[in-house]
């Protein structure tokens, strides 16, 4: 495999002296997937790094946890045809999961032309190799040769492929598979607010001042078979983010995310990789690959959806916090009426030491709504306790206390009486 993609680049055009090189230093209008990267949202338009011709670089992060959790619940038996208690746990204890790791080719095509291409080479749910999604971006019109296009070099971003879309702030801080360095804790919130889906965007930035506005096919894979129930799904963004002293940063943004029909839609169910609490709530015929969610929620708004959040973030000397305020409203198809669902997430972070290499940190997160089908209202708190300790630039270890709630669930349902709560340890390196 390495000699083929070694191979396919040098038959591209590049040298391998340019691989080398590229390899080793950064690119273009671009995230380090380094402890640099941390509180890093959109890419910004500082013309920071020269363009020296094509060059490839080539990334990674693993991840690896020791898990010590426990679970229970207080459902009634729910027997299936071959007489196994559906509501029954199975049953856990400490051990580690399986290692996680992103493949990450940054390509910089032009001045002002990046491409990204991120390749799950392991996760939870699919344990072989696959791709996650690609963009083309440009943050530059030269290579157009146009004439003066100072308007869109200082101030607009285009983006353009099969791609983790732009809704809300929380996605720039989750664990996406290998990619743990930053995310302070070690699970994602409750409802987790990521996808892929094809399209384009486009983001202007001036001043400290924001706004995006984005369409795509709104579905994690697209197709072209029930044409009557896909429609376009329009995302925007607005807000304002800036320095306002050397010790003072604040960011707000608010963010729109609707669709009116979808075949699929996976707004709360586009990650494929999995969450971190693995068979957290599951029942003994779970698998680790097949009951990959365990630990979130899904509301099921898999038909039409319109979902908005609003995401303050205020870093003071070595304190952080973020917020996350958001409501969805939508259906599955087989509904005739919208459920509207709640979530709230409170983060608090302290970082502190030379280049702020350790950190300590407190999350809150809650989301309550009607269930689909019996619209019953039901909720799920979390707290997460912990803190970290940046080895090097390149290397994270993180520990964290966990406890989840699930509260007012019917009888017969697994989630009666459920809590799940113990350590978590990980360990992160992203380069």
């Amino acid at each position: 495999m390495k000699n083929y993609l070694l191979s396919a680049i040098l038959a591209a055009g590049i040298s391998a002296t340019g691989l080398a090189q590229g390899l080793q230093r950064d690119v273009q209008y671009w995230r380090p997937y380094d402890q640099r990267g941390i509180n890093v949202f959109e890419t910004g338009k500082a013309d920071t790094v020269a363009f020296e011709g094509m060059k490839v670089r080539i990334g990674g992060h693993f991840t690896q946890q020791w898990q010590n959790l426990s679970h229970e619940n207080t459902a009634s038996p729910v027997l299936n045809a071959q007489n196994v208690n559906l509501n029954q746990l199975i049953e856990i204890g400490a051990g580690t999961n399986l290692a996680t790791a992103n493949l990450n080719i940054d390509v910089e095509l032009a001045d002002g032309l990046r491409l990204n291409l991120t390749t799950y080479l392991s996760s939870r749910h699919h344990p072989e190799t696959w791709v996650k999604g690609g963009y083309l971006q440009v943050d530059k019109l030269g290579f157009l040769n146009l004439g003066n296009t100072d308007w869109f070099d200082k101030y607009l971003t285009v983006r353009v492929g099969h791609m983790e879309i732009n809704y809300g702030d929380a996605h720039f801080r989750r664990s996406d598979n290998g990619n743990a360095m930053y995310n302070p804790f070690v699970g994602n919130y409750i409802m987790d607010a990521f996808t892929t889906e094809v399209g384009g965007e486009v983001f202007f930035q001036s001043n400290g001042w924001l706004a995006m506005v984005a369409v795509t096919g709104g579905e994690i894979q697209g197709g072209i078979t029930s044409p009557d129930n896909r429609k376009p799904n329009f995302i925007g963004k607005f807000g304002y983010d800036k320095n306002l002293s050397d010790d003072l940063r604040v960011r707000l943004t608010g963010s729109v995310y609707t669709t009116s029909s979808s075949q699929r839609n996976t707004l709360w169910g586009g990650d494929r990789a999995g969450s971190r609490y693995y068979l957290v709530m599951e029942n003994t015929l779970a698998t680790t690959a097949a009951n990959f969610t365990s630990g979130r929620f899904n509301p099921n708004q898999t038909n039409n959806i319109t979902a908005f959040v609003f995401n303050p973030f205020i870093k003071f000397h070595g304190l952080e916090f973020f917020g996350n305020f958001e409501r969805s409203t939508g259906k599955a198809r087989n509904e005739t009426v919208d459920r509207t669902w709640n979530q709230t997430g409170a983060d608090l972070v302290y970082r502190f030491g030379t280049h702020e290499k350790f950190y300590m940190a407190g999350r809150y997160n809650k989301v309550n709504g009607p269930l689909a089908g019996s619209g019953l209202e039901v909720s799920l708190d979390r707290i997460q306790i912990g803190g970290g300790w940046f080895v090097t630039k390149n290397v994270l270890a993180k520990l964290e206390y966990v406890r989840q709630n699930y509260n007012d669930f019917a009888a017969a349902d697994r989630f009666n009486g459920g809590k799940f709560n113990g350590l978590m340890i990980e360990g992160v390196i992203g380069f």
